[in-house]
């Protein structure tokens, strides 16, 4: 071990030429450079300890399948654009993956995973031939649980580092697919996972064109599927009609999610339909709402309809209660007969008390 050398000892000098000669000059620090200045301001949240426990670091949000799930990733000292292929450090291994959140200094969500490198062309190309194996065993896959007669769908097919391949598939019920994979393991000298999943991941994973006339939300930027509930259908006035409201997969359209929240911050102070609600033209039942333009149609016993304002409408039970009495005024207090004060004493008189 290697210990450094002090500089020698330089013996004082006197009083008055230590006033002349200034501040005492350390040589082993006047090797330091002063660094230089930051610009970007970025610098100063390296290393940076917010409360102690927490560092900032240089995340980057990496995207490893078309229209999946954004995850993660340190950047380390890399500077990371959108769009920009990475090979990440991932629990399955080494992957290849697309740049979907530019990288940025901030406060990481618990251990994050590194980026490995900016993929070159040799990674582009491995990326191909895998690809085409993928298609290839996709293929294999389907002819031999068409063969055994299994009652499932089988709609994707991923090689992973270390000889393994994972399968995709959808069934109704669960399914025992062993044999299935022993067949393919002896085949490919793979090792084969299964992995079952619902219909809107097979949805999902296969595509097509919605009933809008686009592409389908899950297969183009959904990263997760959000639960979807009937009554999401009802807030926002849709006809109650399976084609109407079901996607491709079956299943609740996704898209009846984005707006209701609107919707049910459009729907406080309106009245529920079927309620009596009373108009300026009398009372009726509510027909039908438009909670964006909050306007209420009201259906009258003679079998005529009118659209009001949601303030020229108001409950009937409210209504028939109509607005509180104000409180009795209390009664003023009954006049008194004057006091004249006590009767003046009369004359003294020798024959005592009256009888």
């Amino acid at each position: 071990m290697l210990v450094p050398r002090l500089p020698d000892v330089v013996p004082s000098a006197p009083a008055e030429e230590r006033v002349n000669q200034g501040p005492p000059q350390l040589p082993f620090l006047a090797l330091l450079e002063e660094p230089a200045p930051d610009v970007d301001g970025e610098d100063a949240l390296v290393d940076l300890d917010l409360d102690g426990d927490v560092a900032v670091a240089n995340v980057v949000g990496v995207r490893l399948r078309e229209a999946g799930r954004v995850y993660e990733f340190d950047a380390g000292d890399l500077t990371l654009e959108r769009g920009a292929e990475v090979v990440v450090s991932t629990e399955r291994g080494t992957l290849l993956g697309t740049v979907a959140v530019a990288s940025r200094r901030r406060e990481p969500r618990g251990q994050l995973r590194p980026v490995v490198r900016v993929a070159d062309t040799n990674d582009l190309r491995q990326r191909e031939r895998n690809r085409e194996k993928e298609s290839q065993l996709l293929a294999l896959a389907r002819d031999r649980s068409r063969a055994m007669r299994m009652p499932v769908k089988v709609f994707r097919a991923e090689v992973l580092p270390g000889h393994r391949l994972v399968l995709t598939f959808s069934a109704e019920d669960r399914v025992d697919l062993r044999e299935l994979a022993r067949d393919l393991s002896v085949r490919e000298r793979l090792r084969v996972e299964l992995r079952q999943v619902g219909v809107r991941d097979d949805a999902k994973a296969m595509g097509g064109i919605g009933t809008c006339g686009l592409e389908l939300c899950c297969s183009t930027f959904l990263p997760s599927f959000a639960p979807v509930s009937i009554r999401m259908a009802k807030d926002q006035g849709i006809v109650l009609n399976p084609q109407k409201v079901s996607g491709q997969c079956g299943r609740l359209k996704c898209c009846l999610v984005y707006e209701e929240a609107q919707y049910r911050e459009a729907m406080k102070g309106l009245p529920k339909l079927g309620k009596r609600v009373v108009t300026p033209d009398g009372e009726g039942r509510v027909q039908e709402l438009d909670a964006l333009r909050r306007r209420v149609r009201v259906s009258y016993p003679d079998g005529a309809s009118r659209a009001y304002t949601a303030e020229e409408v108001q409950l009937a039970s409210l209504a028939s209660s109509g607005p509180s009495a104000p409180p009795p005024e209390p009664a003023p207090p009954a006049e008194l007969p004057p006091d004249d004060g006590p009767p003046a004493p009369g004359p003294a008189s020798d024959d005592g008390p009256p009888s």
